[in-house]
C-alpha cells in the first residue's frame, strides 16, 4: 500500500492511538497524514484480515456510514501542478456522535486496487466540512488532493479508482471508515501538437502535417510520446463551424505524428486523439492553410 510519501508506515489496529491529538492541535500532524495513518493501521495485519472477513461494508467502531458520494468522472493528472477535486456525499451518524466536537474530522479519499488492501491511497489536505440536515445526517463538503510532483503516483495507477470516506476521533482513535462509494478515472495527461506546411501553398501541391501526442510520466515528472496510437488528421473548411475526418495515423517514436495531404482548399488542420483508460482524450489547436 501506497499512502503519501512523507506519512509513516503504521501497522496494526492499536496504532490509531499514536495519532490521536485534539482537532485544535491537529497541525502536526496534519490532518492529511493522520487520516492517512489511520487509515494504514486499520488496513494493515489483523485489521487488514478482519476487514477482509466482514460482511458490513463499513468498518471500525464510530456509529457512522458514507453515501452520495460524487466526485469528477475523471482527473486528468499532469507532471508536477496539484490536482484538488471537489467530493460531496452524505454522513449518516447515530445520536452518539457529535460532528460538532472539535474532536472529529471527516474527509475523502480515493484508492487505487481493493478496498482490504489498495496500492494506493491519496487523501485531502484538509477535512471536509458538513452541514446538518438532521440530528442523524448531514451533507460533507471535501476535497482529495493529488501531488504529482512529489512521487504520489506511479505510471501504473493511471485508470479506474474508486471512493471512500473516513470519520476519525482525534482523541480516542475510534473511526468510520467505508470504501466503493463511486468511481473515478485517474489519468495521465495529454498534449497533441499540429503543424501544417507549407504555408502558403499552391492549390493541388502536397501539404505535410506533422505533430506530437505525449503524456504525463509520473515517475520523471516529464511529458513522453504516447506511442502506437490511433489519431484522427481532421479538416475544417475556411468559415465552417465543425471539423471533418481526413485520415487517421498512427504516432511513432516519442509519439510523433506525420502524413500528408493535397492542397484543395484553405481551412485548419488538427489532430484529435479519442483517449484511453489511461489516458484523456485530447484535441490540437487548428493550424491554418492559406491554398492559392
Amino acid at each position: 500500500m501506497r499512502i503519501r510519501a512523507t506519512v509513516a508506515a503504521v501497522t496494526g489496529a492499536l496504532a490509531l492511538s499514536a495519532f490521536a491529538v485534539p482537532a485544535a492541535q491537529a497541525d502536526d500532524p496534519s490532518y492529511r497524514e493522520t487520516a492517512a495513518a489511520a487509515f494504514e493501521a486499520a488496513h494493515s495485519g489483523a485489521a487488514k484480515a478482519q476487514r477482509s472477513a466482514a460482511a458490513t461494508p463499513v468498518d471500525g467502531d464510530l456509529n457512522a456510514s458514507f453515501s452520495n458520494f460524487k466526485i469528477a468522472s475523471v482527473l486528468k493528472v499532469g507532471t508536477t501542478n496539484q490536482v484538488s477535486t471537489k467530493v460531496t456525499y452524505k454522513l449518516t451518524h447515530g445520536a452518539d456522535v457529535d460532528l460538532g466536537s472539535l474532536d472529529l474530522a471527516t474527509g475523502p479519499y480515493i484508492y487505487k486496487g481493493s478496498f482490504a488492501t489498495p496500492d494506493n491511497v491519496i487523501f485531502g489536505f484538509e477535512a471536509a466540512t458538513c452541514i446538518e440536515a438532521s440530528t442523524t445526517v448531514a451533507n460533507c463538503t471535501g476535497y482529495v488532493d493529488i501531488l504529482p510532483g512529489e512521487g504520489e503516483l506511479l505510471n501504473s495507477d493511471a485508470g479506474s479508482w474508486k471512493g471512500g470516506a473516513l470519520l476519525l476521533d482525534y482523541v480516542t482513535g475510534s473511526y468510520a471508515d467505508q470504501g466503493d462509494l463511486a468511481t473515478t478515472k485517474v489519468q495521465r495527461n495529454s498534449r497533441l501538437t499540429v503543424n501544417a506546411s507549407p504555408e502558403p501553398v499552391k492549390k493541388g501541391k502536397t501539404i505535410t502535417v506533422t505533430g506530437s501526442l505525449t503524456r504525463a510520466n509520473w515517475e520523471t515528472n516529464k511529458y513522453a510520446g504516447y506511442t502506437q496510437q490511433s489519431v484522427k488528421l481532421q479538416f475544417k473548411k475556411k468559415g465552417a463551424s465543425t471539423y471533418a475526418d481526413v485520415k487517421t495515423v498512427k504516432s511513432g517514436s516519442a509519439g510523433a505524428l506525420k502524413t500528408t495531404v493535397k492542397a484543395a482548399t484553405d481551412g485548419y488542420f488538427r489532430y484529435d486523439f479519442a483517449g484511453t483508460s489511461t489516458t484523456p482524450a485530447v484535441k490540437a489547436a487548428g493550424d491554418f492553410v492559406d491554398v492559392q
